[in-house]
This record gives structure tokens, sequence and C-alpha cells, in this order.
């Protein structure tokens, strides 16, 4: 769908990271996962960018996670300098690889991943299911809501964006037949990850978004 999103809220949840709260317009539905396009106008040029959910559902309200970065260009800043009121042009959501109510999921995130695995993390948890969750970063994002899922029963393993998969992984994965992987991040971590994944003879495909 296409649609005018209006601004709730924007708050840092880590260096150079910005969580923007949008409220949902009527009939828009999505799944934890799935991502959205934004759109708007910076300095008499338009720019469109793709982000991924990072709140649990989309009731009320749903929030994207974003980087602020000269690689991010002038339209990420564009979006960490907004405030409750303002409006950007919208379209989705996209994606057919987001959580759909399996009973384990494990989440891969490197880097900005980190968005759509708090967002998963807490849906699953909300649904009575079991969540493991396996960050590689230097310098994280969204630390309180993953110290609040681990305070809650998830599975939160957290460490240095060079670290080894293959030894998080061994704690993260049980073998369970409904157990589901996802992975998010940049190309070089989704190759890592398959890899791991690969090292350990895990069956069943990944759901894998690759931020490029």
């Amino acid at each position: 769908m296409d649609a005018t999103v209006t601004v709730v809220s924007v708050h840092d949840v880590g260096s150079d990271t910005v969580a923007i709260e949008f409220e949902t317009p009527a009939e828009f539905r999505a799944m934890p996962g799935q991502f959205v396009k934004l759109a708007g106008v910076v300095d008499g040029e338009e720019y469109a960018r793709f982000y991924t959910l990072s709140s649990p559902d989309v009731e009320d309200t749903f929030e994207v996670t974003v980087g602020v970065s000269e690689e991010g260009g002038p339209f990420s800043h564009r979006l960490a300098a907004l405030e409750p009121g303002d409006t950007l042009e919208m379209q989705g959501p996209f994606g057919s690889d987001h959580y759909e109510g399996e009973s384990r999921v494990v989440v891969l995130a490197g880097g900005p991943g980190v968005g759509p695995a708090v967002g998963i993390g807490e849906r699953a948890l909300a649904d009575g299911n079991d969540v493991a969750v396996v960050y590689l970063d230097d310098d994280p994002a969204h630390e309180t809501r993953l110290e609040e899922l681990a305070a809650v029963g998830a599975t939160v393993l957290m460490d240095d964006a060079d670290a080894d998969l293959v030894v998080h992984l061994r704690d993260a994965l049980r073998g369970h037949d409904d157990e589901q992987v996802f992975v998010y991040g940049f190309a070089d971590f989704v190759d890592r990850a398959r890899d791991a994944l690969a090292e350990l003879g895990h069956e069943g495909d990944p759901k894998v978004e690759n931020f490029g």
C-alpha cells in the first residue's frame, strides 16, 4: 500500500542510531521482519530507502531503526532530525522472510540487523514462543530492549562484530522441528552466517534479509 505516515517519536537507541515511531495507517498490516520504503525530499532532491520494522506489531504504531552515517547519506540525517507531526511517504510492507509464529526463533543479527531482531524477539515471546538472539556489533544498539528480552526468558548472545558465529550458534540452536533461523545484516555477515550454519550441519532454510 501507499500512504502518508506521521511521526510519533524519534529517540536515540545507540551511537548514531535512532528508532522512529510512526502512526499506523488504516489497513496497514505487517509482521516483524518485513520492511517498508520511506521517501522524502532533502534539499530539493527526492530520496527513498528501505527499512525493516523493529516493532513487534503494527497495531497502533510501527517502528523502524535507522543508522545515521555519512554512508547513509543525507536521507538518514533527515530521518534522525524528524519531529512528532512530520510526515513521510511510505510503501509496503515488503518481504516474505518474516516471523510467522514459529515455536522457536533464532535471530542472527549483524549491525543494523538488531532492529528486526528485537521486533521478532518481542513478538515471539509475547506469543509464548522460544527466542534466541545472536547479535554481533562493535557498537551495539537497542541494548535496553535486548536486556529486557533476556530478563523475560530469551537467550541473548552479544559479541564484537568479528566474533566467531559458530561458537555462539552452538549455544543458540536447539534442533527443534519448528526452529526457524533468521539472518539480518549486510552481505558479509549473511555469508558468515550461512557458512556457520553449514559448518554446524544445520538443516532447514534460514529466512534471510541481506542489507546489501
